[in-house]
């Protein structure tokens, strides 16, 4: 063989080591580019969704993957009016002292924040309604970073529901789920979501502690609510947000907590926001049939008490029953003749022994309704008529009912 054909051979050889050399070193340096790569998508709010999510490894989870995507941060602005001394815009003043430190602001911008949730396709949100009151500016954050404008559809403060509409409401919002909350029993599964103290998507855990907590009991006594109590933890920011059941489906709408206590909450039934928010999606506003009065229970040994009392300045007969402590003038109570220290026995044709049972007659009557009351007024029995009005109609009072 001739040298040259020996050269030949050797050049070939060299190549086909170096061409597997190369491709050897590729294979290794291809997974090593590859986990950057996987590390930035595992980041993306793309990979958050809840088909990329970790399997669920219990009901927490898997109630928080669930509804997790269509809870959302809220954040308000609102400009108010300061009160400026007029002394500062006198002529006099200003003539000796001038202008200088008279500039003073007229106006602030207040800033708020809360939660809520998205219920359909179309961008429709619940909340609060102490959430987005007197909002001029709202603004809404998804879990996975979208900031949205939204518009306050409507608001009911007897009830504290409100409903936001997004205005420019994308293709694949996530929506979560309504349950019955008729269905709830003391025990149950609470599992809180929201917003609170301004940390995004927080999760609690608790159980259902009360049912049919009345807004009296809890303090609030301008609203007419029978609360859902829990003891996760609820705190501000967590309004609007949405309790959940073990299945992750929404029973309640988180919305007070007691000022002094621990380890107490307080969530609207979600049957009570399916009825009201097609009524706010409208604009509309919800009719709260009222009769007009500030009422209390009373029970023979508080009678007897109030009776004893040298300071007292009527006598109450000593039965159970519902006591008028107030009667708002030009009410529907004032107008059928009720007084102060009458005593309601019975609310068209049921008995009646506590102030709560008869705030829920008057809730489910129609306004414009006439209920047949009797009265207990000192030793007599009197009939009466009440006809219901339109709670909205109040003007600078709170009555009971």
């Amino acid at each position: 063989m001739q040298p040259k054909t020996w050269f030949q051979l050797l050049t070939h050889a060299l190549a086909v080591l170096v061409g597997v050399m190369v491709t050897v070193v590729g294979f290794h340096a291809l997974p090593s580019q590859a986990d950057p790569l996987d590390r930035v998508v595992a980041s993306s709010p793309v990979a958050l969704t809840s088909s990329n999510a970790k399997p669920a490894t219990n009901f927490v989870v898997a109630a928080v993957q669930k509804v997790g995507p269509a809870v959302v941060r809220i954040d308000t602005e609102r400009t108010v009016s300061l009160g400026i001394d007029p002394f500062l815009d006198d002529p006099f003043f200003r003539r000796f002292f001038g202008d200088s430190g008279f500039n003073i602001p007229r106006e602030r911008t207040e800033r708020g924040q809360g939660s809520g949730f998205i219920v359909d396709k179309n961008g429709t949100i619940i909340t609060n309604a102490h959430v987005v009151e007197g909002a001029q500016k709202v603004s809404v954050t998804l879990t996975d970073g979208r900031q949205l404008s939204a518009r306050v559809r409507g608001t009911d403060e007897v009830t504290d529901l409100a409903v936001l509409k997004l205005d420019n409401p994308p293709g694949n919002l996530p929506v979560a789920t309504l349950g019955d909350s008729s269905q709830v029993q003391v025990g149950d599964w609470a599992i809180a979501m929201g917003n609170p103290l301004g940390l995004d998507n927080t999760v609690t855990l608790g159980i259902i502690s009360n049912l049919r907590r009345s807004s009296s009991e809890v303090g609030i006594p301008d609203k007419r609510l029978n609360f859902i109590q829990t003891d996760a933890a609820i705190n501000p920011g967590n309004s609007g947000g949405p309790l959940l059941n073990a299945n992750g489906e929404v029973i309640g709408i988180n919305t007070a907590i007691r000022a002094g206590a621990e380890g107490i909450g307080f969530a609207i039934p979600v049957d009570l926001a399916k009825t009201i928010t097609p009524i706010l999606a409208e604009g509309k506003t919800v009719p709260h049939p009222y009769i007009g009065v500030v009422m209390s229970t009373l029970t023979p040994e508080l009678a007897r008490q109030i009776n004893s009392d040298p300071n007292s300045t009527i006598q109450v007969p000593e039965t159970s029953g519902v006591i008028i402590r107030q009667v708002i003038p030009s009410s529907p109570a004032a107008e059928a003749g009720l007084r102060r220290g009458d005593v309601i026995t019975e609310v068209a044709g049921q008995k009646v022994t506590t102030a709560d049972q008869l705030q829920r007659v008057v809730e489910q009557s129609q306004v414009g309704q006439r209920l047949e009351m009797r009265v207990r007024r000192g030793d007599q029995t009197v009939a009466l008529n009440v006809r219901t009005g339109d709670r909205k109609q109040v003007m600078g009072q709170n009555p009971r009912n």
